[in-house]
């Protein structure tokens, strides 16, 4: 008869120090160099491992030449693994906080398109209920950011769910961001009524780079014309940088339409007037599924959700 796993099973079975070994196998990608990194004998951790496989109840590993890889079964548990680390890392942070008597601190990451309005809007209410709480703001794309999110470095994040199954992580939109397409104020297109596309191919450009969302939007509207993306590529994550090439140059840049129309109101840079077939998919809160959130942080999420809807 086989044997039929519970949460309470698995849990009597499991031992902290075997999810430590396969974090470090993952990661050294040899049993021996896991077991030299948490000071072990090759040996105890081969029967560590055979212990683990046994509560699990199949094999997490097979060798492929002098390493090993993950089965489909040591995949699936480590996706969960994983997430514990983060989940632990910020214990560790937030318990050392608590040591040192302070009154905390909340690690929050955000696109660029949510700092004018949802997440500024937000900080300040927060700061009337919680005037001592320490806050870092981390800004980059959702994919970055949602990996600090999965390492225990942030406890929410601004952006599009991207990166890993949507049961990993609880997303509530905020809203929708639109793209503008950017140049200086002197810039050749500048001034015009109408910009083709043909006319926007004949300069250089700044872009994200891949894999971010932003990015992706502007591959598949160099697609939809039958055109490559455009040689010499200047690749920034920064919306400052962007920006700065923009203005000095007859680079174009495409940045959030919320940051571009700041910029042009002080006449700054340009928004040329074309508009950009394809949409970014809507950004909103992202916090772990299975790691509770600090008052502080769970309070952040409603006010910033407030924010989006007000706006």
């Amino acid at each position: 008869m086989e044997r039929v796993l519970n949460a309470p099973a698995l849990l009597a079975r499991l031992r902290m120090r075997q999810i430590v070994l396969l974090l470090a196998i993952e990661e050294r990608g040899t049993l021996r160099a896991a077991a030299a990194a948490l000071n072990m004998t090759q040996s105890a951790a081969s029967k560590m491992l055979h212990e683990l496989e046994q509560a699990i109840g199949q094999p997490l590993f097979e060798r492929v030449g002098r390493g090993l890889a993950l089965t489909a079964a040591g995949d699936c548990v480590m996706g969960y693994f994983r997430g514990m680390r983060g989940t632990v890392s910020s214990l560790a942070r937030e318990l050392e906080e608590l040591r040192l008597g302070s009154a905390g601190k909340l690690f929050i990451g955000s696109i660029m398109a949510a700092s004018p309005g949802p997440l500024t809007d937000a900080l300040l209410r927060l700061k009337q209920t919680y005037p001592l709480l320490a806050v870092e703001i981390s800004t980059g794309t959702s994919d970055l950011l949602i990996g600090r999110l999965n390492e225990g470095r942030l406890d929410v994040v601004i952006g599009r769910m991207l990166t890993r199954p949507p049961r990993d992580y609880v997303f509530r939109p905020i809203g929708d961001e639109a793209l503008s397409v950017i140049a200086a104020v002197d810039h050749p297109l500048a001034g015009r009524a109408r910009v083709s596309f043909e006319a926007l191919r004949e300069y250089p450009w700044i872009l994200q780079p891949q894999g971010s969302p932003m990015r992706d939007v502007i591959e598949q509207e160099f697609r939809s014309h039958d055109a490559a993306t455009p040689p010499g590529l200047i690749e920034s994550a920064s919306i400052l940088t962007t920006t700065n090439l923009a203005m000095k140059s007859t680079m174009l840049g495409v940045i959030p339409e919320s940051v571009a129309s700041r910029y042009a109101a002080h006449g700054l840079l340009a928004i040329l007037p074309y508009q950009i077939r394809h949409a970014l998919t809507a950004f909103g809160s992202i916090v772990p599924r299975d790691r509770p959130l600090s008052a502080p942080a769970r309070h952040f999420v409603e006010l910033l959700h407030e924010a989006g809807a007000a706006a």
